[in-house]
């Protein structure tokens, strides 16, 4: 690997003066820094930023831990929190936890390793174990689509109460009186709060708990949610309405009935959750609740750079809660025989 001390040598310099060349060009003569530039690009030499940062004392990168970047709308979030980075001049790395609170652990420790300037994270873990570990580093960060357990940091979130109540009212307002709820892992703190406000709304109706059955996925992909279609095919009477903790499901949903002839929305209506691009795009136009993902991963990334930068010390822990927007598209279209 070359390093300054190749430039300096090659340019006839001293290493000072390449670092001036470097962080100061003003400071240099304009027929010297040519020459340590031309040297510079004629050995390829890029210079260690991490050990100038951990120099400096604070990290140009903020890291992005997500529960699964293959889901469309953590997509979206990292890439709000991207923009917001870049305008500060600031770099993101990001890093998918799959869902495994092991691999999470791995990750934070990998961030306290390189010293990172902070973190976003959408917790794997929802006991808290990983994140109270990674706390004694004291690396600031922000939940992301979760509220924080304590007023010890930040958050952005979404109201979910509100957006499985979104979901309800409108199932209820199409003309049906029961309902499937697919969801996710029942230990994720949004798939608990998006069934909570679906059985608020059938509550509100006078409909009793009973109306809503509750499928259990593994995972919160496509493929679980084909899984869930065929559990929810054997249910006697077939359900007419089927809310999904995230589109993912849902389009998983949306194929098992295809493949099984059932009819979206004739027999079955449809709603997901997150509003991602493919939901619009689907055979079916999804319905969904709209998250607005870019807005929560950029305000999370200002959160997190405003509590690390120059102003830090008049910094003050906030949760922000943004609200979800139904989006009625053709899977709801149609009302039941008799509403």
């Amino acid at each position: 690997m070359v390093g300054i001390k190749d430039v300096a040598r090659q340019a006839g310099v001293s290493v000072g003066t390449v670092s001036n060349v470097i962080n100061r060009p003003e400071m240099v003569a304009e027929a010297t820094r040519d020459r340590v530039q031309a040297v510079i690009e004629r050995l390829g030499y890029v210079r260690q930023e991490s050990a100038r940062q951990l120099r400096a004392g604070r990290s140009r990168i903020i890291a992005l831990l997500v529960l699964d970047m293959a889901n469309p709308f953590f997509v979206d979030v990292a890439s709000g929190a991207e923009r917001a980075a870049r305008e500060a001049g600031l770099g993101v790395m990001v890093c998918n936890s799959a869902q495994s609170p092991e691999e999470e652990a791995d990750y934070l420790s990998l961030f306290a390793e390189h010293r990172v300037r902070g973190v976003l994270v959408t917790p794997a873990d929802v006991t808290g174990a990983n994140l109270e570990s990674f706390r004694r580093h004291d690396i600031p960060f922000v939940f992301v689509d979760r509220e924080v357990p304590s007023a010890d940091g930040c958050s952005v979130s979404v109201d979910d109460i509100e957006g499985g109540a979104l979901a309800g009212r409108h199932l209820i307002a199409q003309g049906h009186r029961s309902a499937v709820y697919v969801s996710g892992p029942m230990l994720l703190p949004q798939c608990q709060d998006r069934r909570t406000g679906l059985r608020g709304a059938f509550a509100e109706e006078g409909l009793p708990e009973e109306a809503i059955v509750h499928i259990e996925a593994e995972r919160l992909d496509v493929a679980s949610g084909r899984d869930a279609g065929a559990r929810l095919l054997g249910i006697s009477p077939r359900p007419t309405a089927v809310f999904c903790a995230n589109d993912l499901l849902a389009l998983g949903v949306l194929q098992a009935l295809f493949a099984a002839g059932v009819s979206v929305p004739g027999e079955v209506a449809l709603v997901g959750y997150d509003d991602i691009e493919f939901a619009a795009a689907a055979a079916v136009p999804l319905t969904s609740v709209r998250q607005p993902a870019f807005r929560m991963g950029r305000t999370a990334a200002e959160l997190l750079i405003e509590e690390t930068g120059d102003e830090a010390a008049a910094h003050q822990h906030r949760r922000i809660v943004l609200q979800p927007e139904l989006v009625v598209r053709d899977s709801t279209f149609a009302s039941r025989p008799g509403a």
